[in-house]
C-alpha cells in the first residue's frame, strides 16, 4: 500500500461487484416478468433463429471463420426498433461459441469505473453485450476506445506530482452493442465496430411461424390460422407476437378448453385492446383525436400530446413511428395529417377537397 492515496484511487476505477451481478447483467425489478417470458421463448442457437436470415448467415460464416482462425469473434453492433431480437442475437453467440456472456446496460454505465469490472472478468473469446449502448456517457464511451481496439486500459493511480498511469492488459473479447439509435452513437464509436447489423421488421408467415414454435414451449396448441392471425396483429415484431400469444394462451386455458382457436384469439386480442392492424387503445385515440378534434389536421406534436394529455415524446418515440410505418398519418412542416387509410380505419368519412390526404 502506498502513502498517496493509490490504494483508494484504484479502488475508485475497480469497484467492489460481485461476480454474479457481472454475468447476470444489470436489470431493473420492473422488467422481471418480461425478461422471464423472453428468456423462456428466446431461441438458443442461430439454427433456431427465424427470420433475419440475411444476418444469420452472416454471423454463421463469421462464427466458423473465427472457430478455424482461433480468434475472438470482431466487435458487433446491433441496431433497429425494440422487440426484433437483438438481445436474441447476442445471447445465441456465446452458445455458438462455446465462451462467456456479460450482460449490462448503457444507463448503468455512468463512469468509466462502472465498466472496468466487466472488462477484468472478461475471458478469452467471451462477449459483453451492452444493450442500449447509445446512452453510456461520453467519458464511458471514449473509455471502450483503448479495451476494444488493443485489449487494454489505462488509468491513472495517485494524484498531483505522485500519479502515475497504468496500462492493464484485458483478455481478447467481443463486445456486442444494441441500440435502437444508431445515429447517436458516435462515429469513432461506430468505426470500431467490425460488423453493423441493422434489423428489420418481420413478415406475417416469419412471426406465425415463431408463434407456432413458441406455442409449443407454452405446451399450447394452437391452430395455423389462429397463428397467422395473431402474427397479423404484432407489428411485424416478435416481442409484441409472444407477449399476445401469452395472454392467447391465459385467455384459452380460463375461458376455453386450453386451444388457441381462431375464434378464441380473435376474441383474446380483442379483450387486449390489439385490432386488426394491430393498434392498441392509445393508437386508436391519437388518430380519434386527430380526425375528430383536429379535423384530420395538419396539427402540431404539441397540440395533441396537450389534447390527450400524454407527454411528447411518448406521442413521437411509442405511437407514431407504427402510425407512420403503416401510412396511417404522415408528417409534414405544418403538422401531423391523417391519411385516408385512417379514415376508413376508423370507419370515417374523409372530408372533401384537395390536399396532402388525397395524394
Amino acid at each position: 500500500m502506498r502513502g498517496d492515496g493509490s490504494e483508494v484511487a484504484f479502488k475508485e476505477v475497480v469497484p467492489d461487484v460481485p461476480r454474479e451481478a457481472i454475468l447476470q447483467g444489470n436489470r431493473s425489478g420492473n422488467d422481471d416478468e418480461q425478461k422471464r417470458r423472453d428468456d423462456a421463448l428466446r431461441p438458443r442457437r442461430l439454427s433456431e433463429i427465424i427470420g433475419q436470415k440475411a444476418i444469420v448467415e452472416k454471423l454463421r460464416i463469421a462464427i466458423n471463420a473465427c472457430k478455424k482462425f482461433k480468434e475472438p469473434l470482431g466487435h458487433i453492433l446491433f441496431d433497429g426498433p425494440p422487440g426484433l431480437g437483438k438481445t436474441t442475437f447476442a445471447t445465441v453467440l456465446p452458445n455458438e461459441l462455446g465462451t462467456q456472456l456479460q450482460m449490462t446496460s448503457g444507463p448503468a454505465l455512468t463512469r468509466p469505473a462502472d465498466l472496468m469490472p466487466y472488462l477484468t472478468n472478461a475471458t478469452e473469446g467471451s462477449i459483453l453485450f451492452i444493450d442500449e449502448i447509445h446512452r453510456m456517457p461520453r467519458a464511458a464511451e471514449e473509455f471502450l476506445y483503448s479495451a476494444m481496439e488493443d485489449f487494454r486500459v489505462d488509468f491513472v493511480l495517485g494524484d498531483g506530482i505522485n500519479a502515475r498511469t497504468i496500462s492493464m492488459p484485458l483478455k481478447r473479447f467481443t463486445l456486442v452493442g444494441a441500440t435502437t439509435r444508431s445515429g447517436m452513437l458516435t462515429g469513432p464509436m461506430r468505426d470500431r465496430f467490425k460488423m453493423h447489423e441493422h434489423l428489420e421488421f418481420y413478415s406475417v408467415e416469419e412471426l406465425a411461424q415463431i408463434v407456432t414454435i413458441n406455442a409449443r414451449k407454452l405446451n399450447v396448441t394452437i391452430t395455423p390460422e389462429a397463428a397467422r392471425e395473431l402474427a397479423s396483429r404484432s407489428r411485424g415484431t416478435p416481442r409484441i407476437a409472444n407477449t399476445r400469444l401469452w395472454w392467447a394462451r391465459y385467455y384459452a386455458t380460463s375461458e376455453g378448453d386450453g386451444t388457441i382457436t381462431l375464434d378464441v384469439c380473435k376474441a383474446a386480442l380483442e379483450m387486449s385492446g390489439a385490432d386488426t392492424l394491430g393498434l392498441d387503445k392509445q393508437d386508436r385515440r391519437y388518430l380519434e383525436t386527430l380526425i375528430g378534434v383536429f379535423e384530420g389536421g395538419p396539427t402540431g406534436v404539441e397540440a395533441l400530446a396537450a389534447t390527450m394529455n400524454l407527454a411528447q415524446d411518448t406521442l413521437a418515440d411509442e405511437i407514431e413511428p407504427y402510425l407512420l410505418r403503416e401510412q396511417l398519418i404522415v408528417r409534414t412542416p405544418r403538422g401531423r395529417v391523417a391519411t385516408r387509410k385512417a379514415y376508413a380505419h376508423l370507419q370515417r368519412t374523409p372530408p372533401p377537397g384537395p390536399g396532402l390526404l388525397f395524394e
